[in-house]
């Protein structure tokens, strides 16, 4: 139970997903495993909000675990949704085994601009740093650098770095060795 395991959806691009998976295996000190993309997730179509109910997805994900991951994310590329918000980037159990981040509104096309992908990659690894963050039970931080920042919006992505805080590295150092995962970082 070592490994930490991305599960891409359709339409996910297997290089950018690659990408991320080596950027979080490099950060994290941490063996990665990129499964293989899976159908996007019809069950949490809202036709009313023309978006993906992004609780369902987590679920799913949570259900379908597998036992030999550390822990899960998932990666849609379909733009998602909690009831309470119009939008979310992300969504993760606090302390948990799994996460989910949507690449939909971090790609410059949603914005009507020109594609970036180097920015896209930098965003979504961004976001699943946070959202793995959450699973490993860390909260927001108030320091607007550091990675577990909650951001409304991509330029409070944009602004924050893909690190975690001195405060925040130390939880997490600490719950590593809890699981007893090494982490040199």
């Amino acid at each position: 139970m070592t490994n930490i395991y991305i599960e891409p959806y359709d339409g996910c691009e297997n290089d950018i997903m690659n990408g991320i998976a080596q950027k979080l295996m490099k950060t994290m000190n941490i063996p990665v495993k990129l499964l293989s993309p899976i159908e996007n997730p019809v069950y949490a179509f809202d036709p009313d909000r023309r978006q993906y109910y992004s609780t369902k997805i987590l679920r799913y994900i949570v259900n379908n675990h597998n036992n030999a991951a550390l822990r899960t994310i998932g990666i849609v590329n379909v733009d998602i949704f909690i009831p309470i918000l119009t939008y979310v980037f992300g969504e993760a159990q606090l302390d948990g085994r799994a996460a989910l981040v949507s690449a939909a509104r971090l790609k410059q096309e949603y914005y009507g601009l020109g594609p970036d992908r180097e920015l896209l990659v930098e965003r979504l690894f961004k976001e699943v740093m946070h959202e793995l963050g959450h699973t490993f039970g860390l909260t927001h931080c108030e320091l607007g650098s550091c990675v577990m920042h909650l951001s409304n919006n991509v330029a409070g992505i944009d602004r924050k770095t893909a690190n975690f805080c001195e405060e925040h590295r130390e939880q997490l150092t600490k719950k590593l060795e809890e699981l007893e995962i090494p982490n040199e970082k």
